[in-house]
This record gives structure tokens, sequence and C-alpha cells, in this order.
């Protein structure tokens, strides 16, 4: 997903983006997560997409810590599916 976004203001750390083209919906953005260059005013082209990868790390790692909270080996949780 791609869209653009204005950024109307800087309030302290943060960056208020008015997605365009109607500008109704904000968006608060970290400003060190913007170009060093950014001014009030410049229209940013942002995209968004999911990370399969790193979904599929994230969700081995939660369910490593389930599984060593639980007091589950790795070969219980692998053949176990019920919670």
């Amino acid at each position: 997903m791609k869209f653009l976004a204005t950024l109307d203001r800087i309030e302290g750390e943060l960056a208020v983006l008015l997605v365009r083209p109607d500008e109704s919906i904000q968006i608060l953005w970290p400003i060190c997560a913007l170009p060093e260059d950014v001014v009030e005013g410049a229209i940013l082209d942002i995209s968004v997409q999911v990370s399969e990868a790193e979904t599929a790390a994230a969700t081995e790692r939660v369910q490593s810590l389930l599984d060593k909270l639980l007091g589950r080996g790795a070969e219980q949780s692998e053949s176990e599916t019920e919670y």
C-alpha cells in the first residue's frame, strides 16, 4: 500500500502527517523516522507492506517465550495444538 501525506507540523518529537488527498486523517510519526531535510508542507510518499520473514521470526520468538513460560519443551510445543 502506498499513499501520500503532507507534513502539517512538528510537535515536540512527533510530526503530524495528513493523509492525502482530503487530509482528514492524521498520523503521528516520530520525527527521527523522517528524512533529515524534511520541512513542514512537504509531501511524503509512504509505503507500507507486510514483511513475511520478520512476521514469521516474531511469531516463532513469541511462541518460544510462551513455551518457556508454560514449561513446555520444544518437542511438546510442536505436537500440541490445544492451549
